[in-house]
């Protein structure tokens, strides 16, 4: 049996600490009250800042990167410790926008932390798409991490990234057996597209973890920022509704409290 720590940030930011790894989930610790740019007119608003400042972080091993070209998920101060990193994984597009020294996936391909002392985690690429169909030429590329190390019990961990549902992350159900998902949430919308939505509504978070099954569901990345059009209350309804297996996954991190998960 593992029991890794896992810290909430805030926004999609979490600190995973498993058996001597530090892993480090989307980096943002910007201070709140900025406006940023997404482009092609979108725009959004940080209302509330890390619980965890960058200084306070200590060594980080590895830092696994949904995306980089959306300041939700990468911000500046975020960006200023990717150096430090011991490793930075992201998408294909944004491992050539980074730089050499970052790893690129394409979905459903792997690679391996791997360190004297420690065993080795082996990290795959998961499908996102993060818009309504069509929109991946406008919204860029996504990924989600699926976490294998020896010992989980319940199965690995997934990292879902924003993403809507749709076939591709539908397809995580038949590839694994997860154990614990890292929900990415908020059913982002932008008043310049209407009703069309940019990451998982809280309904269909409850359908995907449905098909999953994992023992764990642990949402982020519903709050903080000025585009989520659901928080915590809406989530909270979407599993009650849900069957129980559902509904009983559901746990919910303190930002800034590192909380052990049996995976």
């Amino acid at each position: 049996m593992t029991e890794p720590r896992i810290t909430h940030i805030g926004g999609p930011t979490t600190l995973i600490e498993a058996e001597g790894w530090r892993i480090l989930t989307d980096p943002t610790f910007d201070a709140p009250g900025r406006t940023y740019r997404f482009g092609w007119g979108t725009a959004s608003r940080k209302l509330t800042g890390p619980a965890v400042p960058a200084e306070s972080l200590g060594t980080i091993d590895a830092v696994l990167l949904t995306h980089d070209h959306h300041a939700d998920n990468l911000d500046d101060a975020g960006r200023a410790l990717l150096p430090s990193a011991g490793r930075v994984v992201t998408t294909v597009a944004g491992a050539r926008r980074l730089g050499p020294a970052t790893t690129g996936l394409a979905p459903w391909r792997t690679t391996r932390l791997s360190a004297a002392g420690r065993p080795d985690i082996e990290i795959t690429a998961t499908p996102c798409r993060h818009g309504p169909p069509l929109s991946r030429p406008i919204v860029g590329e996504v990924t989600g991490f699926v976490l294998s190390w020896a010992g989980q019990q319940h199965g690995p961990l997934w990292i879902t990234g924003d993403t809507v549902l749709y076939d591709g992350v539908r397809q995580v159900a038949g590839r694994w057996n997860i154990g614990t998902t890292v929900l990415h949430l908020g059913a982002v919308r932008f008043g310049l597209t209407g009703p069309l939505h940019y990451t998982m509504t809280a309904d269909h978070g409850a359908e995907l973890c449905g098909l999953v099954g994992a023992r764990t569901v642990l949402p982020v990345h519903y709050e903080g920022w000025g585009h989520f059009s659901q928080g915590r209350p809406a989530v909270e309804a979407a599993f009650t509704g849900a069957p129980a297996a559902v509904r009983e996954s559901l746990r919910w991190l303190t930002p800034g409290e590192a909380t052990s998960i049996e995976v």
